[in-house]
């Protein structure tokens, strides 16, 4: 017999099945709550609440746990390319050789944009934060592509929009990037893969060829590939929900970029360059913020330093630290602020107070360090994490509507005031 919950409410008892994932991940089904006993549950932030099943991302932050479909991401990081990881999130297997060749001569062959979008640009004001810019040039390019419009696509079309927003990502960040710095914008290449083409379009120029590191190209792969998806996140709820509604991929991946655009999520890399850009303005003392941070009374707080989920640690930080301490090898850059990085980073590793409180760096910490070093501006980082997470917002969107969930529509406790008549203007 299957197991059962009980709930009593009024005097009143009533059974609701509890399942089990493939995880042994246990829950209690309330999904008719409402209909039978008139009540709700009350979760605020959702942190108790599945919204949806998933078959995509395992997460287990007490144990320190990541996969994609059943990968462990030790080994994905390690093995894959960012587009083959990408394929697997989107359409649950790794390819075959044959397929992934396919794949990614798809991705290339649609990297071009619209010249009119360079319009876009015109309209921005000169210190517009990148991520807003992103958010609407993602958005706008549903009225490009208007077929995408349509909610009842059939399989091929549904893939040309996914290749089509795959390809095009890349270039649209690096003309952002290059309009940042009144610089003419970078084509892509079609003999090169899609990482090269990206830091070609970065960081190349138009009367120069550029060639990169391997350490700098691995380094951006293993980047992407550890944001590539990560559960029921904030930024991946919101695109599940948006895309509830019908919307069309772009719509939904622009709600994701918003979504991220906060400092509690995408933006904490950026945080963390800017709170070592303080420690430095003050004198660079790594000791005396490493005090403040333990003081209670203190309102300064260490960013890029232990992690909502993961109770133990990051399994993504274990690997990026690797490749950050390679990148900053290989580069041998100069910067104090990095210097800085590195004496928190020894310092918190040791210091019995963040030991016991498993306050490791976490992903956001190597990753700004990394960027930082590769020569991105800080408001850039939160772009360059859009850009690794949109194959699981991909993912996501397509599990979502394969299974044809509902639209989305969370209840409330209304607290506000009780029926009152309305008061004359002239008697308030």
């Amino acid at each position: 017999m299957s197991e059962t919950a009980s709930i009593t409410l009024n005097g009143t008892s009533f059974e609701f099945p509890v399942i089990t994932g493939t995880e042994n991940e246990q829950a209690v089904d309330i999904s008719k709550l409402r209909d039978q006993t008139g009540f709700i549950t009350l979760d605020p932030g959702y942190k108790n609440t599945g919204a949806t099943k998933s078959a995509i991302t395992f997460l287990d932050g007490e144990q320190g746990i990541l996969r994609y479909r059943g990968y462990p991401i030790e080994q994905l990081a390690e093995k894959s390319t960012f587009i083959e990881v990408a394929y697997l999130l989107i359409y649950g297997k790794l390819p075959t050789k044959e397929v992934l060749e396919k794949f990614r001569a798809d991705i290339r062959a649609q990297m071009m944009i619209h010249e009119d979008m360079k319009n876009f640009f015109a309209g921005f004001p000169s210190k517009s934060h990148p991520m807003g810019q992103l958010s609407c040039l993602v958005g706008a390019l549903s009225a490009f592509y208007p077929e995408s419009l349509n909610p009842n696509q059939t399989e091929e079309e549904e893939n040309k929009t996914i290749i089509n927003l795959l390809a095009k990502m890349p270039t649209i960040v690096s003309w952002i990037q290059k309009k940042s710095l009144g610089h003419p914008v970078v084509y892509p290449k079609n003999n090169l893969g899609y990482i090269e083409n990206f830091l070609n379009m970065i960081f190349g120029e138009v009367n120069s060829e550029k060639t990169f590191d391997p350490v700098v190209i691995d380094a951006m792969h293993k980047l992407l590939i550890l944001h590539a998806d990560h559960e029921q996140n904030c930024s991946t709820s919101t695109v599940r929900i948006v895309g509830s509604s019908n919307a069309n991929l772009y719509a939904s991946i622009s709600a994701g970029i918003n979504a991220l655009w906060g400092p509690l999520h995408g933006g904490a890399n950026q945080a963390v360059i800017e709170m070592l850009e303080d420690i430095k303005n003050d004198g660079g003392d790594a000791d005396k913020y490493l005090a403040k941070a333990k003081d209670k009374n203190d309102p300064f707080r260490l960013m890029g330093f232990g992690h909502r989920v993961y109770k133990n640690f990051d399994p993504r930080a274990k690997i990026i630290k690797k490749a950050c301490d390679d990148i900053l090898e290989k580069l041998g850059v100069n910067d104090p602020v990095l210097d800085i990085a590195k004496r928190l980073e020894e310092a918190a590793l040791k210091d019995q107070y963040f030991v016991d409180r498993k306050l490791y760096p976490n992903v956001d910490f190597y990753s700004g360090i990394i960027y930082r070093a590769l020569g991105f501006n800080s408001d850039m980082f939160t772009v360059l994490f859009a850009l690794g997470r949109l194959p699981g917002w991909i993912a996501q969107w397509k599990e979502m509507r394969d299974n044809k969930e509902p639209i989305g529509r969370p209840r409330q406790v209304y607290v506000g005031e009780t029926t009152r008549d309305y008061i004359d203007f002239d008697k308030r």
